[in-house]
């Protein structure tokens, strides 16, 4: 079995996953009208936060105490820099040149005179990073987002964005890293790093009295129809990513 047929078949397990998962929530619906799959969202969230707790949380939290802040920016800053990439093309995709071509841009400056990325020379030279999908591209192209649906692992998602994932898989750079064990390895890296950038807002998130899930629901459901309205579209905050 050749390497191309070994990331070929990682990607269909991820789409067959991920379309089996949209499937499972018709099972699983409630009466309430905005989030219609809301009995088996909650069992998915509750899985989720008991994994965050029990295994990414304390991992994110060595990963802070023991790597130093600048190591920490400089992981963040890469797999940023490779993120850029995908961003670029979905930017373009969605007819979007301007921003298209500037996020471009923030790759090459980045890559070149930010050692690969490490450093975010763009971000100072005025480029900011602005994040987009497939989910968001099929949103601008009319795909409605279907239920709001927590899908194991992954987070808060929607019926369109869960079935965009396996494209989004095949446009991440880091997916085509060889050999297998530096890919493995980076990924962990690139999750743990992720989560050790949310600590404080997930404390924050933690310690105040509200339902969790309902906030988070609401804040990805809001932030996503931003994205496709073209609204501050993307634009990386940490309050906009917690997925506990």
């Amino acid at each position: 079995m050749n390497k191309k047929t070994i990331n070929t078949g990682n990607a269909a397990r991820l789409g067959a996953f991920a379309l089996a998962a949209a499937a499972l929530t018709g099972c699983a619906s409630t009466n309430n009208p905005n989030d219609p799959l809301e009995g088996f969202n909650r069992a998915m969230f509750s899985f989720n936060d008991t994994v965050d707790k029990v295994a990414l949380k304390p991992a994110a939290q060595a990963y802070d105490t023991v790597v130093p802040t600048p190591v920490q920016h400089g992981v963040g800053n890469f797999f940023g820099n490779l993120g850029d990439i995908w961003s670029s093309i979905n930017q373009l995709l969605q007819g979007r040149i301007e921003q298209g071509v500037s996020t471009f841009m923030r790759v090459a400056i980045n890559t070149t005179f930010g050692l690969g990325g490490v450093l975010d020379v763009a971000t100072e030279a005025r480029l900011p990073r602005e994040k987009s999908d497939f989910g968001q591209t099929l949103g601008k192209w009319g795909v409605g987002s279907g239920p709001y649906v927590v899908l194991p692992f992954f987070g808060p998602s929607t019926v369109r964005d869960t079935a965009g994932l396996p494209i989004d898989f095949y446009g991440d750079v880091w997916t085509y890293k060889r050999p297998t064990r530096w890919r493995n390895v980076g990924t962990v890296v690139r999750i743990v790093d992720r989560r050790a950038q949310l600590l404080d807002a997930s404390t924050l998130l933690e310690d105040a009295a509200l339902d969790k899930y309902d906030f988070v629901r609401d804040a990805y459901v809001q932030r996503r129809q931003s994205q496709i309205d073209g609204a501050g579209a993307g634009r990386e905050r940490k309050e906009d990513a917690i997925k506990p």
